[in-house]
């Protein structure tokens, strides 16, 4: 069971596209709940995983090893670690509930359902590949299928916005493939493991060659962030994607930049990441520490601007993946739990409003946020849930966000006092724009005009239950995760500034 975990994870609902792509066209009802069956066994084995994991074994578990193409030294090389766990597990259970989430699909229905699934087979294998080549072909194998899911589910402007999300991330892709192939050839032996590569290529390629390599990879990584100016996709196709896609994009895909950047561009190049600035301050540090900062402020002023509610949140998804980018670049046991703390809460919050703007989508057909008022006395379940949503968004104590949201400030107050208090202040721009959102939509006098609009249904409540009791749990209990995280976290730490000469650590 051990040995083949994340191998089922990642390939099982392969399994289910095969069976959707043999069902008649017409078979709505049989493709939708093969889709379902297919995304429950990853989330199962991921339920597996967690309950099977020590964090505080050295290295990473379950690892599955085997030769690929062996004259180049390919492997098919899967494994996690305190690191990638959470990101499984928010992955399957995003994908699961996104599933039920896109049962009002009625347009093309098995493509999509089969796109859908191959979908989740790249974001898995991403999170769990151990080979840089196998993580580059999982990276692409993403973009294919969320093109399609843009380009003909979406919007009136999906041409524009599936083509924008293509061309950003391929130029992201293209930054990878050249840092890959200069890490692969440089050193000797060629190797694409990335356990290994960062011990070849420390005496192998000269400090400032490394910098350049990693300046590579982190634009790269960042347009999958997305870092600002690298940003500008980000709203079109959130604003364009079905429901269930957006989820996915704030919810797993974002995730995937700060992921590579703390796999590999820390993990392969740590004397590129410790690499003095001036004074000592790394290059690397300021460069994240300045662009986070950056995207809290701005994603919030931006999101305060809206009148789209869709474009409202997919802002505060930029704002809110800035403080992933500055507990990151604190580089403190308390800002890169933070960090990665708050990947895992932002993508189970950003779900469910996600899930929440599709529900009033599917009723009112339109997202202008002027456009309703006075919900509350309407749908009162459905506002009592985006309340809710909107309150854990805003980092209210006792819900998740709050937590990781402290530990990335109290983290980078040690490294960037003046940035903190920037990005701290911040949270007065965020809960402006989602109170005020609030009170134009939900308060005041109901709009006649949905005086008949229905109330959310079960199966909407099915794929937002489960997200507000994580964060509910991780408000009052964030140990939960923390504990899984941290070993892993802190042995990152010391490999990193193990690879740094003695004058650069002494700095930090």
């Amino acid at each position: 069971m051990q040995l083949g975990v994340l191998t089922w994870m990642v390939f099982f609902p392969l399994v289910g596209m095969a069976v959707i792509l043999l069902l008649p066209a017409r078979a709505h009802g049989a493709i939708r709940w093969t889709a379902a069956a297919a995304t429950a066994p990853p989330l199962g084995l991921a339920a597996w995983l967690l309950a099977h994991f020590d964090p505080h074994a050295p290295g990473f578990q379950f690892v599955q090893r085997a030769a690929w193409i062996p004259a180049y030294r390919i492997e098919y090389f899967v494994g996690v670690d305190g690191v990638s766990i959470t990101m499984v597990l928010l992955t399957a259970l995003l994908s699961f509930l996104c599933i039920f989430a896109s049962f009002g699909i009625e347009k093309g229905v098995k493509g999509y359902f089969a796109l859908f699934l191959l979908l989740e087979t790249g974001m898995m294998g991403t999170f769990v590949a151990l080979d840089f080549f196998l993580f580059y072909v999982f990276w692409e194998l993403m973009l294919l299928p969320m093109y399609f899911l843009i380009g003909i589910w979406g919007g009136p402007r999906r041409e524009y916005a599936a083509i924008k999300f293509f061309l950003y991330t391929l130029l992201g892709s293209v930054l990878l493939l050249v840092a890959l192939l200069y890490l692969y050839f440089t050193p000797s032996p060629h190797s694409f493991d990335m356990t290994q590569l960062g011990a070849l290529v420390r005496d192998r390629i000269p400090l400032s060659v490394q910098v350049l390599l990693w300046i590579a990879l982190f634009v790269g990584f960042a347009i999958k962030i997305p870092a600002f100016p690298f940003h500008t996709w980000l709203p079109d196709a959130h604003v364009e994607a079905p429901t269930a896609i957006s989820v996915i994009l704030a919810g797993v895909l974002l995730k995937m930049g700060t992921y590579g950047i703390l796999r590999i561009n820390y993990g392969i190049l740590p004397a590129a990441t410790l690499a003095p600035l001036w004074g000592g301050h790394s290059v690397a540090f300021w460069l994240l520490a300045a662009l986070g900062t950056l995207n809290i402020v701005y994603g919030a002023v931006c999101a305060m601007a809206q009148r789209d509610l869709k474009k409202l949140v997919a802002y505060s998804s930029i704002s809110h993946m800035g403080y992933v980018m500055l507990g990151m670049a604190a580089f403190t046991p308390q800002g890169i739990n933070g960090a990665v703390l708050q990947m895992f809460n932002h993508g189970t919050i950003t779900a469910m409003l996600f899930l929440l703007v599709g529900v009033i989508y599917d009723r009112a057909h339109h997202r202008e946020i002027d456009g309703f008022g006075g919900l509350a006395s309407i749908v009162p379940l459905y506002t009592g849930v985006t309340g809710f949503a909107f309150f854990a968004a805003m980092g209210l104590p006792g819900l998740s966000a709050f937590i990781s949201e402290v530990l990335v400030l109290l983290g980078a107050w040690r490294a960037y006092p003046a940035l903190t208090v920037v990005a701290a202040s911040a949270v007065i721009l965020t809960a402006g724009y989602l109170l005020w959102t609030l009170q134009r939509m939900y308060l005041g006098q109901p709009n006649p005009k949905y005086a008949g609009l229905a109330e959310i249904n079960g199966r909407e409540l099915f794929t937002l239950a489960p997200l507000a009791a994580i964060v509910l749990v991780l408000g009052v209990y964030p140990t939960l995760v923390l504990d899984l995280q941290s070993p892993a976290l802190v042995r990152l730490a010391e490999q990193v500034r193990a690879a740094a000469p003695a004058p650069q650590v002494a700095t930090r």
